[in-house]
Order: C-alpha cells, then structure tokens, then sequence
C-alpha cells in the first residue's frame, strides 16, 4: 500500500503561483511514478502531468502550455507540482496518483490516489 496526501491548495488570483505537494508513505516510493489529475466541478477527472520512478522523465497535457512543472524529491518522500501564470480555468480539485515504476496518463492506470487538494484562481 502507497498512502498519498495532497497539500498546497488554496485561492488564488489569475496570474499567481501555487506548490502542490504530494506526501508518500508506505511502500517504497522510490519504485513509483506519480501523477497529478485535476477534476472540476461537472467534469472529468484528467490528467495533468507525470514523472518517472527516478524523476529523470516528465509528462504534461497540453494544457498546461509550459506553465506546470513536476518535480520529486524522494529523500523526502514527496512529488511537487508548481504551477505558475494560472487560470481562472485551472479551477479543480488537484489529485496525486502512484503507480508502479512507468507513467500513465490515464485515471485507470493509476492505483493508489490521494484525498485531493482544492485550488481556486479568481479573474
């Protein structure tokens, strides 16, 4: 089992910065690769970005449009998601998933998925 727990989230104005964090615990996490899912009121869960097991590889919709970047520190445990120039449309609920050693992309490939941290940005 991988515990994960989401931190980071808030209101914020358009144009601002946000660091999500996702805290592991459990198995060893090192032999993971996370990703960070967003759902809005009304819509579907989607994917967002991801980074391999060793951190040496990232992933990121295309949304994101440069502006996302995930990052791991696994000494501590702990997968980053800094957002910055955010959108009145980057409103959502934020998600960090784990899944064993390859990235996905997709909600079902994921197995172990944290509480969410919610994220507001105002016009």
């Amino acid at each position: 089992q991988v515990q994960l727990v989401e931190s980071g989230g808030g209101l914020v104005q358009a144009g601002d910065s946000l660091r999500l964090s996702c805290a592991a615990s459990g198995r060893t996490f090192t032999n993971y690769a996370v990703g960070w899912f967003r759902q809005a009121p009304g819509e579907e869960r989607e994917f967002a970005a991801a980074i391999t097991y060793g951190g040496a590889y990232t992933y990121y919709a295309d949304y994101v449009e440069g502006r996302f970047t995930i990052s791991r520190d696994n000494t501590k445990n702990t997968v980053y998601l800094k957002m910055n120039s955010l959108k009145p449309e980057d409103t959502a609920v934020y998600y960090c998933a784990a899944r064993p050693l390859s990235i996905g992309t997709m909600v079902k490939e994921y197995e172990y998925w944290g509480q969410g941290t919610q994220v507001t940005v105002s016009s």
